[in-house]
């Protein structure tokens, strides 16, 4: 994996005299192309900074996009043995499935979804709770 040494404009472009800009436009690199315009330090701070917000919102999404799931599945995952307790039986592959789901849940971004979120984990270790409970005696 290749990293990133320094932010940096592009280097300046001079039209060669003479020479028409229409249709077969020609540009030479002036001498000293190898120096950096003075401007490009502070509009690359500037554009690291608005990258790195946005690298920030989307990582914000995306762990409120992985919660989310994650609440979906706990919710898909409590039906089997809730099914299993009323018909008088335990589904043990089940319950390993919604402990496994319950253990390690993301943590959303959004306080209103990490509420929800925390809601559906608790719903989930009650279940689990309800069928020790049961089947230990």
């Amino acid at each position: 994996m290749t990293g990133v040494d320094r932010v940096g404009g592009s280097a300046p472009v001079a039209r060669v005299a003479g020479q028409a800009l229409a249709g077969g436009a020609v540009f030479s690199l002036r001498a000293d192309a190898t120096e950096e315009p003075a401007a490009a330090a502070p509009a690359a701070e500037v554009m690291l900074g608005g990258m790195l917000v946005l690298q920030e919102a989307e990582s914000g999404a995306v762990r409120d996009r992985e919660a989310r799931r994650r609440a979906h599945d706990l919710l898909g995952a409590l039906v089997r043995p809730q099914l299993a307790l009323l018909a008088g039986q335990e589904d043990i592959p089940a319950l390993h499935r919604l402990a496994n789901l319950a253990d390690d849940v993301p943590q959303a971004a959004d306080e209103d979804l990490r509420a929800a979120v925390a809601a559906v984990v608790l719903r989930a270790r009650v279940e689990l709770a309800r069928h020790r409970r049961f089947t230990s005696g």
